[in-house]
């Protein structure tokens, strides 16, 4: 079976490539410009990578008709909430007419594969603590480009389904975390101890250490997706999340703990968001009764994983 993943080059695409090879299947996948290819330097040779802006209607056709893959699982995109409150105009140019672009390319070519969205929590925004676990009918209020690009990106998938028969998913992603991962707190918390570590810093400045969330290893979640292409109702919208809360302060104290330092932790207010979700908590109840996964890391070892990555790359 052929699949191709978009975004193949980012954290969670590098583990889905992972995912995929190990049950047998031929990868086809696509990076941008400005994507680096080092979380995927150890599978090269044993995969196809193409460049591609989702933006260029043309590119991805190209790509899709060449392929051919009976599994599409479409992760590009430009991810960071706080980048997006930046660069609105981008975020929803490469989440939202990417996406649009898949599936006219799908349509255009007359191909039946399977779509894979990854869509967001962000979507829910502001979760009151008496609708916590979040469910798949919670109101979506997000609150920022970013958040808005990805209910964009879920409704887009749900259409295609109900108005052109193609079998899209929607897979609400949750924090996922783990070696490789950068732009999250504890990517940003385990690059910093090990930057103490090595003497290259003498404190550790964060943001809100008050906030709770829910954290899948990218690992697992690379299983999930494959589980979301096969055994789920098409046009549903479900959960990935572990189900599990952990508040960040603590998540840092259990960093700094397996590191054995004393170090100082500065609060520092440029880190903190205009506006910030208190809880993020999922309710993966819908995605496990229709495939029976469960993540298997519990976030001590995906802790521990992080650091030692760091200091293999510092």
């Amino acid at each position: 079976m052929k699949v191709l993943i978009t975004g193949a080059a980012g954290f969670i695409g590098s583990y889905l490539i992972k995912e995929c090879l190990s049950r047998g299947e031929e990868v086809v996948g696509t990076f941008w410009k400005n994507d680096t290819e080092e979380l995927v330097s150890d599978v090269k040779g044993k995969i196809q990578m193409v460049p591609c802006d989702v933006r260029d209607f043309s590119n991805v056709k190209n790509i899709i008709e060449g392929a051919r893959p009976e599994k599409i699982f479409h992760l590009a995109a430009q991810s960071f909430p706080t980048i997006s409150l930046e660069k609105p105009q981008e975020t929803i140019e490469i989440n939202v007419n990417g996406t649009v672009n898949i599936f006219e390319a799908v349509r255009d070519l007359k191909i039946n594969p399977a779509v894979v969205v990854a869509c967001s929590s962000a979507e829910y925004g502001i979760v009151e603590e008496k609708d916590q676990p979040t469910k798949e009918n919670q109101p979506l209020k997000p609150l920022h480009p970013y958040g808005v690009s990805k209910v964009a990106q879920d409704f887009l998938a749900y259409q295609y389904f109900k108005n052109f028969g193609i079998k899209a998913v929607r897979c609400r992603i949750f924090n996922t975390t783990g070696p490789g991962k950068t732009g999250d707190v504890c990517a940003d918390f385990s690059k910093r101890i090990v930057e103490v570590e090595k003497g290259l810093r003498k404190n550790i400045s964060v943001g809100n250490l008050e906030a709770w969330r829910d954290f899948t290893d990218g690992r697992d979640m690379a299983a999930a997706l494959w589980l979301s292409s096969e055994k789920v109702e098409w046009g549903e919208a479900y959960n990935l999340c572990s189900g599990k809360i952990h508040k960040v302060g603590d998540l840092l104290e259990k960093m700094i703990s397996m590191s054995g330092k004393n170090i100082e932790v500065i609060s520092d207010k440029a880190l903190l968001r205009p506006t910030d979700e208190k809880i993020i908590l999922g309710d993966n109840s819908k995605f496990v009764s229709k495939t029976g996964w469960h993540p298997n890391i519990l976030i001590e070892k995906t802790l521990e994983d992080m650091l030692e990555w760091h200091r293999k790359k510092l």
